[in-house]
């Protein structure tokens, strides 16, 4: 499992009882998370004194915030040189996902080695960690996300890091139709990066399902990777979803393009109250050899 072990502008305090305390700057959330089945106590107890606000989930789906403090609309945090936006959304969401910085260091040093001008496309790229992580290394960008809100929050990470003069392109799409048109356009993208959810819905209301229709996608991503692409990255938060299933569609698709080095698994964050590690995530990494 690799670990996100590298913040300071956030930690996991502590996890108990389906819920986790986290400290996002100076602000600290209770949000439920599924994968904490074990018991070390009721965290809204022990944590009282510092928690600033609660998210409950409904019986009936969904939930709500509860602000016990004053809490801004949004305030931001760092991860080294990138600065994000935080947010309370629904459905207990931040508009980050912190774990992810593990593949934020890897796409950096994966640029910045390849000592030449990297083109990356982000598919399902919602608030734009990957976005603002490729532009620190001087990548260009394609960011594309069927979510308008989404798109424009990325905006705000992105400038707020200070990359909004870099070579990005922001679209608000579906993500098949676009690589489709990509594909007749002959674009050619030297890193391609995917987060897809598990279902969802385009710009026109175009259906997806990660088990339909992941397969069809990274095919024709295929076709617009450039005579020597840089790497292939697949997250994924889908519910018994393997990472070893990640790891077989690289080596049906994108390493019989091009031979290069797969590796695939779990994501965590630490857990500071017992040094555990709380999974998060499973992704698939397809890289080249340079």
């Amino acid at each position: 499992m690799l670990s996100a072990t590298n913040w300071t502008d956030y930690e996991i305090i502590a996890a108990s009882r389906g819920m986790k305390l986290e400290r996002w700057g100076t602000i600290h959330l209770l949000r439920p998370d599924p994968q904490i089945i074990w018991d070390t106590g009721d965290l809204e107890k022990k944590y009282s004194d510092i928690i600033d606000a609660i998210y409950h989930r409904s019986s009936k789906g969904g939930g709500y915030w509860e602000n016990l403090k004053n809490i801004p609309n949004s305030w931001t945090i760092n991860y080294k040189n990138l600065r994000f936006n935080i947010k309370q959304m629904g459905f207990k969401h931040t508009g980050l996902f912190p774990e992810q910085a593990v593949n934020w260091d890897f796409m950096i040093e994966k640029i910045k080695n390849a000592k030449r001008k990297i083109k990356v496309l982000n598919l399902f790229a919602y608030t734009g960690g990957a976005t603002v992580a490729c532009l620190s290394a001087k990548a260009s960008v394609c960011h594309v996300d069927s979510s308008r809100g989404m798109v424009d929050w990325c905006k705000e990470n992105v400038k707020a890091s200070g990359y909004d003069k870099e070579e990005i392109r922001y679209l608000v799409d579906d993500v098949v139709k676009f690589v489709k048109r990509e594909i007749r356009r002959g674009n050619k993208y030297d890193a391609i990066i995917m987060d897809p959810p598990s279902y969802g819905r385009g710009s026109n209301g175009e259906v997806w399902d990660i088990e339909k229709n992941l397969n069809e996608l990274v095919t024709l991503c295929c076709e617009i990777l450039s005579a020597k692409p840089l790497f292939f990255l697949i997250n994924s938060y889908t519910t018994g979803l393997s990472s070893k299933v990640l790891e077989n569609l690289l080596k049906l698709t994108v390493n019989k393009k091009v031979a290069g080095k797969i590796t695939c698994g779990e994501i965590g964050l630490p857990i500071k109250e017992n040094n555990l590690i709380l999974p998060c995530g499973i992704y698939g990494r397809w890289e080249s050899n340079e």
